[in-house]
């Protein structure tokens, strides 16, 4: 029943500490500029690609699981220098060469996950990562569209979670996350709107209409990027993807809907030009 008992919000506290430690320190980076926050992506991508590595039972110190990291970063350098095409494809062939190396080196005496999810994070992990870095790279926008993204994604995440564990209902998708709800898909979905229209009123007011359409896009790519890791969970047979934040699990536990959503405001950012805010 909702709202039956503290065991629903038992990891709330958890949830809320690593938050507090976590969100100013992005935010802090996305505020003061291109190169703090590349430096935290930076960062951010080689503790996924570790993560991702480990999930497929190999290590980030040798081939085939270095390769995921070599790769991601690469093709980040090459962004940050200005070469975008150039870092696209240079995780398209990261990819390849990374499933190569995995299905050559695989054996009796190497376990781990088929070689096509070990190649699998340089792609799922390079895109959001150059999505990342060109949205924040644009000097007159980049900063309040990294912010909106960043503010939309959260509120549907707490949003969903709140609301899920009010009001619980009918699951979502109780093959791939039992615990995932309708009403929390509402209530985040209603979160991700409602913050989207007060941060682009705030920013650079103008065209609520237009930024509720694209909070609710960003929020459900948020969803569906969640609803997404909870199933590579299930295949990998884990609850967490690691413990590197408590009450959270891994960054990929945390990051998943910025992952699927950043990819979608960078191409939108593409689509309207340089300077643009994602709502206008």
């Amino acid at each position: 029943m909702p709202g039956a008992g503290p065991k629903r919000w038992r990891d709330l506290r958890k949830r809320f500490l690593s938050a507090l430690v976590l969100g100013p320190a992005a935010l802090a980076c996305v505020w003061l500029g291109a190169e703090p926050w590349t430096m935290l992506i930076a960062i951010a991508v080689a503790l996924l690609t570790w993560e991702w590595v480990h999930l497929c039972g190999l290590s980030t110190r040798a081939l085939p699981g270095m390769a995921v990291p070599v790769a991601v970063l690469a093709s980040g350098v090459l962004a940050v220098a200005g070469h975008v095409r150039a870092g696209l494809a240079a995780l398209l062939v990261g990819w390849g060469l990374t499933w190569w190396a995995a299905a050559r080196m695989r054996g009796p005496d190497r376990p781990g996950q088929p070689a096509g999810w070990l190649a699998a994070g340089v792609l799922y992990i390079g895109i959001a990562g150059i999505a990342l870095i060109e949205l924040r790279h644009d000097n007159q926008a980049g900063r309040a569209n990294v912010l909106f993204l960043l503010l939309v994604v959260w509120a549907s995440d707490i949003g969903a979670y709140m609301a899920g564990r009010t009001f619980g209902g009918p699951k979502l998708a109780p093959a791939v996350s039992p615990n995932k709800t309708w009403s929390g898909a509402v209530g985040g979905l209603a979160a991700a709107i409602l913050v989207g229209v007060a941060v682009a009123a705030a920013l650079a007011p103008g065209g609520a209409s237009r930024a509720a359409a694209v909070a609710a896009m960003l929020g459900v790519m948020a969803q569906a990027g969640d609803l997404l890791e909870s199933w590579i969970k299930r295949r990998f047979d884990v609850k967490d993807t690691s413990s590197l934040i408590p009450g959270h699990g891994g960054l990929l536990d945390r990051l998943d809907g910025v992952i699927a959503a950043a990819p979608v405001a960078a191409l939108l950012a593409f689509v309207l030009g340089q300077g643009q805010p994602l709502w206008r």
